[in-house]
């Protein structure tokens, strides 16, 4: 179910009850966080978690209810999607702060996290993703090769998405940095209403490992910005994005924003400022 934060606040819950909370996310758009989320509830719990990307996998999941099943790409199999059991929490960000914080992050990343990051390719002359990310000598090279590999990959995965099945809850990772009092989080739980999952639990999770959470401490907070997502602030791009990026991101992917709700048009790309103007 695609709605605004406010609609979805006022939704009843889906009827009969589901056996699976399903929870995809795609390459920066808030994994670590919803990762450690669902972490949390397993262990609070009880609850069994299973990473499902493809369909043998459903054939070993347990009788248990309820279950936790994740894929972090959302390539979820087909046969869960239609199984009327199973509910979806779908979570997408604007593409272009998951361009700036992807190619942030995969300049320092360790490669055992990414594996593709460890990956050679002919064009690179022999060198692997992060090393020929790490040679590129400026910002705007850099966001260019990230756009035209990783990025490209991410940005297919969401479009691949269906965004109107009534089984799922759509969230977009700049709502739910800003659901402090978290609201939306149960909301999405309550309508998707699982069969004994404990949302009281599931959402002291989700405000526990949120940026407006506990007090995590100075060093988490560090670790946190530097190698996951920044600040985590929403449309970092209007201050950060090259308007010379912005341009061919524009003719690039300017459908797949409009597609996904984040832009009517591609006059955007004027509110970037000037690469020469970042590097001042």
């Amino acid at each position: 179910m695609k709605c605004t934060p406010d609609a979805l606040r006022a939704a009843a819950p889906l009827d009969p009850p589901g056996r699976y909370l399903c929870v995809g996310t795609h390459h920066k758009t808030g994994t670590v966080w919803m990762r450690r989320t669902l972490h949390q509830i397993k262990r609070m719990q009880g609850l069994p978690l299973n990473q499902v990307n493809r369909p043998q996998k459903l054939a070993r999941l347990g009788p248990e209810a309820p279950q936790l099943l994740v894929n972090w790409d959302t390539t979820f199999p087909a046969e869960l999607r239609a199984m009327p059991e199973a509910r979806f929490l779908h979570v997408i960000r604007d593409p272009r702060d998951v361009l700036l914080s992807g190619m942030r992050y995969h300049r320092i990343a360790p490669v055992g996290n990414e594996k593709f990051l460890s990956r050679t390719h002919p064009d690179w002359g022999g060198l692997t993703y992060q090393e020929k990310l790490n040679s590129l000598t400026n910002d705007v090279d850099a966001l260019l090769f990230e756009m035209r590999a990783k990025h490209a990959t991410t940005v297919g995965q969401m479009l691949d998405w269906d965004y109107d099945m009534p089984n799922s809850v759509e969230l977009r990772y700049e709502d739910l940095i800003a659901d402090t009092d978290c609201t939306l989080f149960r909301a999405a739980l309550t309508r998707l209403n699982v069969a004994g999952l404990e949302i009281d639990g599931a959402v002291q999770a989700f405000w526990d490992y949120s940026r407006f959470g506990q007090d995590k401490g100075a060093q988490e907070q560090a670790y946190l910005s530097r190698l996951h997502h920044g600040s985590g602030a929403a449309a970092q791009w209007t201050t950060r994005l090259p308007r010379e990026v912005a341009e061919v991101y524009a003719r690039d992917y300017g459908e797949a924003l409009i597609a996904l709700g984040y832009a009517t048009d591609t006059d955007w790309v004027q509110s970037c400022p000037p690469a020469a103007s970042l590097a001042a």
